[in-house]
């Protein structure tokens, strides 16, 4: 099912965060996004390969999402098989610099996603 876009943005001064929050709050989102950067274009398969644990069904939805967006461009070739590549658009290129804080955010405190739970 496809997210409501937001219908009003000038609720308060954190509304704008909301906004672009929305456009990356899947479980993929942000992850696609960094790999299309990284990697300029990819096709389908190539996207699912470097997302262990992502359903075809889920990875099709993220990617939809991201192009109803604005975020991604998607090019379909007629040929057969058919071939589809995803790069980021311009605006989705306009996010590298966010992309970028978010992974050096991650790598400072990625302790934080490897901790074990002990046993009590």
């Amino acid at each position: 099912m496809a997210k409501l876009p937001h219908s009003r943005l000038d609720c308060n001064p954190g509304c704008s965060v909301e906004a672009a929050i929305s456009l990356i709050d899947g479980k993929w989102k942000c992850v696609i996004l960094w790999h299309l950067h990284q990697e300029g274009v990819a096709r389908f398969n190539e996207l699912r390969r470097r997302l262990p644990g992502v359903t075809q069904r889920m990875l099709t939805n993220q990617l939809r999402e991201l192009e109803a967006d604005g975020l991604l461009d998607r090019v379909v070739y007629a040929q057969v098989p058919p071939k589809v590549e995803y790069s980021l658009s311009e605006r989705g290129r306009s996010m590298a610099p966010v992309l970028m804080v978010l992974k050096q955010w991650g790598d400072a405190n990625i302790d934080l996603f490897r901790r074990t739970t002990t046993p009590a």
